[in-house]
């Protein structure tokens, strides 16, 4: 494990196995990437199909199991935090809610795999985290802009094999 005091957790519920020790470096990768304060606390919970759909009728009032849901706790942006935190300083980012199973299903039609959907899906979930949003078409151009960037980035760095 990398000395870094990010702390991120995330804990598999979904059943699928996902590669957890993966998903901790790409978040961190990330966070480092978007200047996010160094003791800034990330929780990623993998979840099935029934419990997304719960959580995304309860929180957003959609119908059905989704990709991702973002819940940001404090409000975090990239670069406006000291990079020398004061002793005892901690900040809570967010949590992150993953469904691999709804990830399987796009990566298999988008034709790069679960592992590239759930990378995907987890940048794309701590850009929201962030602040980013993509409901006006300006908004939607900057996150996936980023994302894209961020991608191409993590896959050209060592630590996204090891």
């Amino acid at each position: 494990m990398d000395d870094s005091p990010v702390s991120i957790e995330v804990i598999d519920e979904s059943g699928t196995g996902i590669d957890v020790k993966h998903l901790v470096r790409l978040s961190r990768f990330v966070m480092d990437q978007m200047r996010v304060h160094p003791l800034a606390e990330l929780c990623i919970k993998a979840v099935d199909e029934a419990t997304i759909a719960q959580l995304n009728q309860q929180w957003m009032e959609k119908e059905g199991p989704t990709d991702v849901l973002a819940f940001p706790m404090d409000e975090l942006r990239p670069g406006l935090v000291s990079d020398e935190p004061e002793p005892g300083d901690t900040a809570v980012l967010g949590d992150l809610v993953l469904c691999p199973a709804v990830a399987e299903r796009q990566g298999e039609a988008a034709g790069h795999g679960t592992l590239a959907e759930l990378e995907l899906l987890t940048v794309h979930g701590i850009l929201h985290l962030l602040g980013y949003d993509h409901a006006e078409p300006e908004e939607h151009k900057e996150m996936f802009g980023l994302q894209d960037q961020l991608l191409v980035e993590w896959r050209a760095a060592p630590t996204a094999t090891g």
